[in-house]
């Protein structure tokens, strides 16, 4: 949870001290209304107008509705942005933390500031533990994907070279990583034109992620991986563990009719696309094959 600690002085003491009392409270909305009130009378109160954007943050953070998020993640950068203007604002790492982050939740197309503000919070040495992460996606989503994997392996362990283990070699409970951030480190790779260690991360996500849609994910990202390093046979029993596993699956069933194209099987190829329309009448690449 994001912590606030300002000084408290002067004739909004009680204001102040009643904010805090409810951030301590994990009241967020009471935060977010009391501290909207207050800006209509004192509109560049730095406190005010970080509590404000700190609060909005959290109830985003919360939202099952998207737009109800959206329109928070609005309201934290709103506020944020208009405290930046302040020269309280210089040293404040925990500003651009909360700021990059709420970025992050806009979308793809804000990653640029999400970086740019992640970055200024770490150069100001308010360097949390998940900043990393979240630095990663956004690399990738800006194309900068050798500063992704750089990101990426910060977020893994900074001792460990590919992932941490116990001293029998397992993965240690408290330090296995993620499905979705193995999946993230290898697209980068992928990127990057680097199949092997593409081929590690995927792996590993296959072996370790409780994640069943994760595990799907990886199996598909691996199985056009070893088709682009030449091994078709791994390739399919890739695509194969898919539809022994999880049944039906249009993107295996058109994947296998590719790589049976690829070894003049025209035959088996057409009944995989077959399948995979059979399983997703919408899946544009399979019927474009039919069509040809």
């Amino acid at each position: 949870m994001i912590r606030y600690a300002g000084n408290i002085s002067g004739a909004v003491r009680g204001e102040r001290r009643e904010l805090l009392r409810l951030w301590e409270a994990g009241s967020f909305d009471g935060v977010y209304s009391q501290s909207q009130a207050a800006l209509a009378l004192r509109p560049m109160d730095y406190f005010l107008l970080t509590m404000n954007g700190f609060a909005a943050y959290q109830l985003g953070i919360s939202q099952i509705n998207s737009l109800n998020a959206a329109r928070y993640f609005d309201d934290c950068v709103w506020a944020l942005r208009k405290a930046l203007l302040l020269k309280n604002a210089a040293n404040d790492g925990r500003l651009y933390y909360v700021l990059g982050k709420a970025y992050s939740y806009k979308g793809d197309s804000f990653a640029d500031l999400t970086v740019k503000y992640l970055e200024k919070a770490r150069g100001l040495d308010y360097d949390t533990a998940d900043i990393p992460e979240y630095l990663g996606m956004a690399y990738a989503s800006i194309g900068d994907y050798r500063n992704s994997v750089a990101a990426f392996a910060e977020a893994l362990n900074p001792e460990e070279a590919l992932w941490p283990s116990d001293q029998n070699g397992k993965d240690a409970p408290d330090q296995r990583p993620t499905g979705p951030l193995l999946l993230s480190i290898a697209q980068s790779y992928i990127a990057l034109g680097e199949f092997e260690l593409a081929r590690a991360y995927l792996q590993r996500c296959i072996d370790i992620s409780p994640d069943s849609r994760a595990i799907l994910s990886a199996r598909l990202l691996l199985s056009d991986v070893l088709r682009n390093i030449g091994d078709n046979d791994g390739a399919r029993r890739q695509l194969t563990d898919i539809l022994a596993e999880a049944g039906e699956n249009a993107e295996a069933h058109y994947q296998l009719g590719e790589l049976y194209a690829l070894q003049g099987e025209t035959t088996r190829a057409r009944a995989e696309w077959r399948l995979a329309l059979r399983a997703d009448p919408a899946h544009l690449k399979a019927r474009s094959r039919l069509s040809m």
